[in-house]
């Protein structure tokens, strides 16, 4: 019983021990990206596309909306032959449409992403050398944390340093 004790007491030492050394804090990777000078660039270059796009879209659909109704309203003056015709243009004109939107939406999400490495990437060598300066042992992402003590959070200190890198994007 003695020795079971023992064991437990120095179980427990060594693990009051590493505790004592190990410095672990978290941070929040994508309030970094999302509210940093260049992760709110990147947003409002996002932005700004998604709205042109938007309002090209937008445009385009009236229109094909209109060539329908008219199309619809001379069904029955057109011969059915021209009428399936017709139908069959616009329907290819819906389907280029369609096509249209989502490699735009698609050209979109690249870009984001791309970007958001590029961010990453300008981050790595700025978490690296905080991690080294404040003798930190482990950087754990918040967004694995369920409770966390507010002064183990570095988000603000990262977002601080990237910022005063003065590193620049070249948005597309």
């Amino acid at each position: 019983m003695k020795k079971l004790s023992l064991l437990t007491l120095i179980f427990f030492l060594n693990i009051l021990t590493f505790n004592s050394y190990a410095k672990i804090v978290y941070l929040d990777l994508n309030f970094i990206i999302n509210k940093s000078e260049l992760g709110m660039t990147l947003n409002d270059h996002i932005k700004k596309l998604k709205e042109k796009n938007l309002s090209k879209f937008n445009q385009i659909e009236n229109e094909l909306k209109q060539k329908e109704k008219s199309l619809l309203s001379q069904q029955n003056i057109l011969e059915k032959q021209e009428f399936n015709k017709k139908l069959n243009n616009l329907s290819n004109e819906i389907k280029k449409y369609q096509s249209n939107k989502k490699t735009s939406m698609d050209s979109l999400k690249s870009v984001k992403i791309e970007n958001t490495k590029k961010i990453i990437n300008f981050l790595n060598p700025i978490i690296t050398n905080y991690v080294d300066k404040n003798s930190i042992s482990l950087v754990v992402p918040k967004k694995n944390i369920i409770v966390g003590k507010k002064n183990l959070d570095i988000t603000d200190e990262i977002i601080k340093l990237l910022d005063d890198q003065n590193n620049t994007l070249n948005l597309k």
